[in-house]
């Protein structure tokens, strides 16, 4: 090496060396102001008392963080300051934390505040009676209560909370409960944004207003705008209905709420039910609309009433609520069924209407030609309009009115081919109290066909004729007899010389294959359903140790430069979290008990100002 080469080494080395040192040199806590020192080696050895004067509080910096307090107590060898009185951290424009109490290590950047603690940032609020702060990592933790308060949004308290600086998030555990003006939130686990207002729920968690209860296991709220999604068991309660879905999003501004995927409606007070994969609720009109197999349910003691079609809306106050069921509606209770273009269920005036809407087109043969229609036992009836009339006390429908082309069949109980038919204008019909026709009467232009049998069941002759209107009482669903009123003709012929082409009235339509036989029966010629797949949010990522691996290691780094004796814990450990730091060649019970924060540090009072 010549000497050129050994002079530019030498420089090498001062030059890093220098900046080594002052590297270090910026590590190190500085003093910029204190009223007065003393040293007082038999209750703090190796370190130096601080205490503030009349003018103004002592005055640390580290780092770009400034504390103020009135007292300290300085460990130089180990970077570690413990601040009583009244203390203040500040980080910038960004942070600004006051407590009784701080120790703070300027290697780890790791601080512990207790008493009355408050930390502020452009967002938020934090308040506990001890609060761990880790500069290095931009985060903040309490574990023994706290709260949050942003301006908008309101006050969360919980027994756990963490605060990541940097996302401007907070993760809350523990009795987790945020009140606004209009709104308390309760959960268990509770991730909220501070910037944006954005709070992401986990475990049982409900969202309670004054018009609205709402309940998920997983969920999402927009405490600025009012508006969420429930995932996960989700329901919201209303003051009459209830909402329950696999995926539900809601407006508390206007009590607004739509449902998706296997949606239950129940109306509290009126005993009902409303079912599908789509819904929407608007609370403050009173109003429910519901598509995808939708079936409203009538819950009654021993016969409950099912409406299914392929739109239903469910409109009024709870007193007069109305059923309007539109497009290939179907009716179903135990002996009784019926299907139309439309089905408008009145609850306060107890008529139900199965109704054909008009021609959307001349091909529209649904609308033309399928006729509402109704069974009952044995008996099929058919009209232009088929009203059911229900006693609004009993909830029971006593009597139905079929008005224009009315048609009535019933298939003979003997013969093959055989109908009982009546036709008319009008038909009037009344039920029995187990549902069963017990009387019809068919006025206007009445015409009959009637399989006249004796009382073995053997077959007298067919019976056809027109009247001005007839009146056919029935037993246990069979026509028992009949009475014909301003008879125009009418004969009865054997079988044998009935002609085949006589044997139907105009306007027979035989439909059996169409009727309903059971609920499921609702829902046969619905065409494959094809529910969405509701990709919903994120599964709740719990929190990770605080007190994580690499904090440890800058405590380790800490322990070696301070030259610590092996098996202690250093000062800069201590400010630790209880449990969570386990010193080299110490067993878990002594652990824990030298982990336990010197308690004189704590109890010792205030020093006067």
């Amino acid at each position: 090496m010549n000497k050129l080469q050994a002079l530019f080494f030498i420089l090498l080395i001062g030059f890093v060396s220098t900046i080594d040192l002052n590297a270090q040199s910026k590590k190190q806590i500085q003093i910029e102001y204190a009223g007065k020192l003393t040293i007082d080696e038999e209750n703090y050895p190796g370190a130096k008392i601080l205490t503030r004067d009349d003018a103004e509080q002592v005055h640390i910096e580290h780092g770009g963080a400034n504390l103020w307090c009135d007292k300290a107590i300085h460990y130089s060898k180990e970077n570690f300051i413990e601040a009583y009185g009244n203390v203040i951290l500040k980080q910038g424009d960004t942070i600004n934390m006051t407590s009784k109490y701080i120790e703070y290590s300027g290697i780890t950047e790791f601080a512990f505040a207790s008493g009355d603690v408050v930390m502020k940032d452009q967002n938020s609020t934090i308040s506990s009676d001890t609060l761990y702060f880790d500069r290095a990592k931009e985060q903040a933790y309490y574990r023994s209560g706290g709260n949050v308060v942003k301006d908008s949004s309101g006050t969360i308290t919980s027994m756990i909370g963490r605060y990541y600086m940097n996302l401007k998030k907070y993760q809350f555990v523990e009795d987790v409960v945020l009140v606004s003006d209009e709104t308390t939130i309760n959960s268990n686990y509770f991730d909220f944004y501070s910037d944006t207002g954005y709070a992401y729920l986990f475990g049982p968690s409900t969202i309670t207003t004054e018009t609205s209860k709402t309940y998920c296991e997983k969920g999402f709220y927009d405490t600025e705008n009012k508006i969420g999604y429930a995932l996960k068991k989700a329901r919201i309660d209303y003051d009459n209905r209830i909402v329950e879905g696999d995926s539900l999003y809601f407006d508390n501004n206007s009590s607004f709420a739509s449902a998706t995927n296997n949606i239950t409606v129940t109306d509290t007070i009126n005993n009902s039910v409303v079912k599908g994969h789509y819904a929407e609720v608007f609370k403050e009109k009173d109003s429910l609309f519901i598509t995808k197999r939708a079936l409203a349910i009538t819950v009654q003691e021993k016969d409950s009433v099912y409406i299914h079609a392929d739109k239903i809306m469910v409109t009024g106050k709870t007193d007069n609520r109305i059923i309007k069921a539109y497009y290939n509606a179907k009716i179903f209770k135990r002996d009784l069924s019926g299907k139309s273009d439309s089905i408008h269920s009145d609850q306060n005036t107890g008529v139900t209407k199965l109704l054909n809407l008009p021609a959307l087109s001349s091909g529209d043969k649904f609308s033309v030609i399928q006729k509402p229609i109704l069974w009952n036992l044995g008996n099929q009836m058919t009209g232009d309009t088929i009203h059911l009339l229900s006693n609004k006390e009993t909830e029971k429908i006593d009597s139905l009115l079929v008005f224009d082309n009315a048609f009535i069949i019933s298939k003979d109980t003997i013969s093959k081919n055989g109908y009982n038919q009546i036709s008319g204008k009008r038909l009037v019909g009344l039920f029995d109290e187990e549902n069963r026709l017990k009387q019809v009467d068919v006025t206007k232009n009445a015409e009959s066909i009637f399989y006249a049998r004796n009382d073995k069941q053997e077959l007298i002759g067919i019976d056809k004729s027109k009247s001005g209107s007839i009146t056919i009482l029935f037993d246990d669903g069979d026509i028992d007899e009949y009475t014909r009123y301003n008879q125009i003709d009418g004969n009865l012929y054997p079988e044998s010389k009935f002609p085949e082409k006589e044997r139907i009235l105009k306007g027979f339509d035989w439909r059996e294959e169409e009727r309903p036989r059971s609920v499921d029966d609702l829902f046969k010629d619905d065409p494959p359903l094809e529910l969405p797949i509701i990709k919903g949010l994120d599964d709740y990522i719990p929190q990770e140790d605080f007190v994580d691996e690499t904090l440890i290691k800058r405590i380790k780094k800490a322990d070696t430069k301070a030259k610590i004796k092996k098996g202690t814990i250093s000062k800069a450990s201590r400010n630790l979290p209880k449990n969570t730091f386990k010193a080299k060649g110490v067993s878990k019970n002594k652990t824990l008990q030298k982990n336990k924060r010197k308690k004189f540090l704590l109890e010792k009072p205030l020093p006067e100002k």
